[in-house]
């Protein structure tokens, strides 16, 4: 084949950087095709250390704003996504609830709910595997406040199976002259960063044809010519190296740009800073909360919530205010001079770990308070560890994007550009047709999914390694841990 020996260089070990090696590596592993050699770089020590995500997204529910399209879009991602990181999944529902001071209503939500239950019905008319939601019929439902009245005086479920069992611990700490009714449950699951680290990186390093390359930092790249490849400067070690590869991916998050500039390449983007907080609520015990989303217009004081659970008490809390997840001036764009989007120097200490006491204090207590609204009692939630942070690229100059996936400025160059995690295999799909018009790959192997390696994994070892992560990150093991095993 022609592609044989074809050296690939992804610069990034997000989840771009990181699925886009699973995947080529993937298919070399499982099809005999030996034709493509992955390098990926890291500058950090460990994969999938950006900006905090816990959701899958999976019809976009937590975006009112965004479109039909983009929410039927992240659907059929995310059921891709599940399918191919099952390892990654907690798999419990989400609640959606409006507040009594939101000017919408949660009518308002059906006809979209509809929607994707149609989509989610088509989807597994064209392939049953897809039925990884759960039954069509159940994506969502509605509870009255006689409904909730009647759960408030059942016991809690130990382990809870069913919609109506995880809307108990709803019904018995929700304020319900703070909510409109009715409440909407949708099956919609949690995601684990850390097992996603864990994971990965065990499959990555019994892949043959990659090498990994955490601890590296990339300083430098230079295009030998239109048709012969790149040259990529990396330390290592504190040793200097440089390697030519015949195709370069940047997959380098909200330093994409920097590479861009380092290329000529010209570009539009956004970078958002952002955060959620880490809380534990002693009251809580050992009670299985679903995710709560609290609808709010973002930026206002009223600005959505969001009540994320994790073993042992603890809760990641985001907070769609100025005071909570978003800054003032933590929303910024590219220029004529740079594609590289100029994140304060505030931004890139609390990036590179230094966040002082007093504002992990105060910003997680505006959190705690922010969720307090709406289940009182959670008013005596105290600090559970220091935030989840990073800074987010945002493809062009919409900032309310959901969508995207992978762009093609220049021969032999692919730049990721998601913005939701689900978004990852749609985008490793347009650079393996990239590969197919440069005869890399046979064409056959496009839309291809290696799911053997990744579902075979043992779990102790996810788990085991998961927690190590998590505490090399200075972060409470319990945040390693699923809610909820595995179905």
């Amino acid at each position: 084949m022609s592609g044989k020996n074809k050296k690939i260089a992804i610069v990034g070990g997000g989840v771009a950087g990181t699925s886009t090696a699973l995947y080529f590596g993937g298919l070399g592993s499982s099809d005999g095709f030996g034709g493509l050699e992955v390098s990926l770089f890291e500058k950090e020590s460990s994969l999938i250390s950006g900006p905090p995500w816990c959701h899958l997204h999976a019809g976009g529910n937590l975006y009112r704003e965004i479109s039909d399209e983009q929410c039927v879009t992240l659907l059929r991602q995310s059921i891709d996504f599940l399918r191919f990181y099952p390892f990654v999944v907690d798999y419990r529902p989400t609640v959606i609830a409006l507040p009594i001071s939101d000017k919408s209503t949660p009518s308002a939500l059906i006809p979209r709910l509809e929607l994707l239950v149609h989509e989610y019905m088509s989807l597994i008319a064209t392939d049953k595997a897809n039925e990884v939601l759960g039954s069509p019929s159940e994506y969502y439902q509605l509870y009255s406040k006689e409904k909730m009245l009647e759960l408030r005086g059942m016991d809690y479920a130990s382990q809870p199976s069913t919609l109506e069992e995880w809307m108990i611990p709803v019904a018995k700490n929700i304020d319900f002259d703070m909510v409109q009714f009715p409440l909407i449950i949708v099956q919609e699951y949690g995601l684990n960063l850390f097992r996603f680290s864990a994971g990965a990186t065990t499959v990555l390093e019994n892949l043959k044809p990659i090498t990994l390359n955490t601890n590296s930092i990339v300083y430098d790249i230079k295009q030998i010519d239109s048709n012969n490849g790149w040259i990529v400067s990396y330390i290592k070690d504190e040793v200097s190296h440089s390697e030519k590869f015949d195709y370069l991916i940047n997959a380098a998050g909200f330093r994409t740009g920097k590479i861009d500039d380092l290329l000529g390449t010209p570009c539009k983007s956004m970078v958002e800073f952002k955060a959620a907080y880490v809380s534990q609520w002693g009251k809580c015990g050992d009670v299985k909360f679903p995710e709560i989303i609290f609808h709010g217009e973002r930026g206002t004081p009223r600005g959505m919530g969001q009540f994320t659970p994790y073993p042992d008490g603890y809760f990641q809390l985001h907070g769609m205010t100025n005071d909570i997840t978003l800054y003032d001036d933590g929303l910024v764009a590219s220029t004529n001079l740079s594609c590289q989007p100029y994140l304060g120097e505030k931004f890139i200490k609390k990036i590179e770990g230094s966040w002082s006491p007093a504002e992990i204090e105060k910003r997680t207590l505006s959190a705690i308070n922010h969720i307090a609204q709406y289940i009182p009692t959670f008013a005596n939630a105290t600090v559970g560890s220091k935030p989840l942070f990073g800074a987010q690229q945002i493809k062009g100059d919409d900032p309310t994007l959901r969508v995207a996936e992978v762009s093609f400025p220049r021969k032999y160059y692919a730049r990721c550009e998601i913005v939701k995690v689900s978004s990852v295999l749609d985008m490793v799909d347009a650079i393996a047709q990239d590969f197919i018009e440069l005869e890399y790959l046979d064409k056959s192997l496009l839309g291809k999914r290696n799911f053997q390696s990744l579902l075979s994994i043992d779990e102790s070892i996810i788990a085991r390694d998961a927690e190590q992560v998590a505490i090399s990150r200075d972060y409470p093991a319990s945040l390693s841990c699923r809610s909820v095993a595995k179905r």
